[in-house]
């Protein structure tokens, strides 16, 4: 089985390409998916983050843990992003090995991880795909799609690193600076490309 890896700073497309693979028949595993059900409906990982937390408004009135207050805490603060961090991390890893284990009679598997190189991961990789976009252009995105303030849309993009180096790193990078269709030609084209060379 090889593995490839999507990745791409927040609001590039990620999710766009996801639904061009599976158009194919093909298995995408999505971190972020991954940490949503942690988040909302893992007990272990909720007390967890909650103790770690405990001192934070991280919680709605009835109790439970608010991701969007969790989120604007973290990204407020390095430090903090960092304990969560290693909370979530290993626990998506674990996800992503079980999956795969799941799925290991599968040519080809896609894994969408938007912290690849920051985590330095590429190495779990046969390949790697950056979807860029401009910063400008992943900020109206945000705004639009989350209805995120611009302050804080701002925050989230900027908690990120840059995309020049990413994109040194990668062996392949669709840009996601124009229409769809322009975007969805360049997806397909590296779709099928991978399938002509690891599905045969």
């Amino acid at each position: 089985m090889k593995k490839i890896g999507i990745t791409g700073n927040i609001a590039s497309g990620k999710s766009k390409f996801e639904s061009f693979i599976r158009n194919f028949n093909l298995i995408v595993i999505d971190s972020d998916k991954i940490v949503h059900n942690l988040l909302s409906s893992d007990k272990n990982t909720i007390n967890e983050v909650i103790t770690a937390f405990k001192d934070d408004d991280i919680l709605n009135p009835d109790g439970s843990l608010s991701r969007e207050k969790l989120g604007s805490l973290v990204f407020n603060n390095p430090y903090k992003k960092k304990i969560l961090e290693s909370i979530l991390h290993p626990k998506v890893f674990d996800e992503i090995d079980r999956l795969c284990e799941i799925n290991n009679n599968e040519k080809l598997i896609f894994i969408s991880l938007p912290l690849l190189f920051e985590t330095n991961s590429q190495n779990m990789f046969d390949k790697v795909i950056f979807i860029s976009s401009e910063k400008n252009i992943r900020l109206l995105r945000l705004i639009k799609r989350n209805n995120y303030s611009e302050e804080y849309a701002l925050l989230r993009i900027n908690s990120q690193d840059d995309e020049e180096e990413k994109i040194e790193k990668s062996d392949y990078v669709i840009y996601n600076n124009s229409d769809l269709e322009t975007f969805k030609t360049q997806a397909l084209n590296i779709i099928k490309h991978l399938l002509n060379i690891y599905s045969t």
